[in-house]
């Protein structure tokens, strides 16, 4: 099959073992983020199989409609930028397994990164060393402060785990069954959303983005915030209220931000809100972006791949669609 992997910004792809698995297909690799109907039509118009990194790149009605040759998407993880039912009109395979069986280790990890440098100040620290000015202020200690996850899924729960490693008390507020998963495992749960924002030292969002999850954190939560308190979002921008987080932080409730995802991405923007603000640390959705991340994510994104080509497809979202 002719096979297009877009936005692979560093070229890692091809260095991972499992690219072998793809070995006797013509694979195209694309480096650069392309986001219009128009460049993107002219690039896969003679591919079959299109790999999706994440959320990247927005696969449209209208783009779809230009691709002839298309029959498979393959991806990993949820699919708010795929427009499902144009490709089952199209007769274009969605496949991408939802329930991996690992947690993003990696994105939990960087969550605490954000956390231990927002909270130690580390690349003020670090700006001030580098100009020859020594220390530029004092950080703040975590352990005995109240970590709020919001979302308990399975990086919820990684970043809960080293939560308590830290010395901190941890409080979760998720949907309903989320709850019961939690205080069965033996957390405590906040009494409310409203509960959690007000009373956290540190609210780390972790939610998938759904119609359901879409812009649930509210300007009222985040204007329950301590002015002493630390947003962290590692999980994706849609969660939060339009034009609210900014608000906020102008107004102090809460007091300083860590945010690794927005609402348009890549962003290249340098005078964008987020990045203007003192009292923010923005990096560019670093989250799942290691090695060992992408090696796990492609073994699945290729395994699918090669079970289409097979004629035995897997992890199907539209099952309507035959196999082309």
């Amino acid at each position: 099959m002719r096979i297009a992997i877009l936005d692979d910004y560093f070229d890692t792809i091809r260095t991972l073992p499992c690219f072998d698995r793809l070995a006797g297909h013509d694979v195209t690799i694309f480096t650069d983020h392309a986001p219009e109907t128009d460049r993107l039509a002219e690039r896969l118009r003679d591919i079959e199989a299109l790999v999706l990194i994440r959320e990247r790149t927005a696969i449209t009605a209208p783009l779809l409609a230009r691709l002839p040759r298309l029959r498979l998407i393959s991806q990993l993880g949820p699919y708010p930028h795929v427009d499902v039912a144009a490709c089952t009109a199209r007769g274009v395979m969605l496949c991408s397994n939802l329930q991996p069986g690992a947690p993003s280790i990696a994105t939990a990890e960087f969550t605490w990164a954000l956390i231990l440098a927002a909270m130690r100040g580390i690349p003020q620290q670090v700006a001030s060393l580098r100009a020859g000015a020594w220390q530029c202020g004092v950080g703040h200690t975590l352990r005995g402060r109240t970590l709020g996850i919001h979302g308990y899924g399975r990086i919820g729960r990684e970043v809960a785990g080293l939560g308590r490693a830290f010395g901190l008390d941890v409080a979760i507020w998720a949907s309903e069954a989320s709850r019961q998963r939690a205080r069965a495992e033996g957390w405590t749960l906040a009494a409310s959303q409203a509960a959690l924002y007000a009373e956290s030292d540190i609210v780390s969002l972790h939610l998938r983005l759904a119609d359901e999850t879409r812009h649930v954190v509210t300007a009222a939560d985040l204007a329950r915030m301590k002015p002493s308190a630390l947003l962290v979002n590692t999980s994706r921008a849609g969660l939060i209220e339009p034009g609210a987080l900014v608000a906020a932080l102008r107004a102090g409730r809460p007091g300083m931000a860590a945010i690794d995802v927005f609402e348009q991405e890549p962003l290249r923007d340098p005078a964008h809100p987020l990045l203007q603000l003192p009292n923010v640390l923005a990096t560019p959705h670093l989250g799942y972006v290691t090695h060992e991340e992408y090696e796990m994510q492609f073994t699945e994104i290729f395994g699918q791949i090669i079970a289409y080509a097979a004629g035995s497809p897997i992890n199907v979202i539209n099952p309507g669609v035959s196999i082309g």
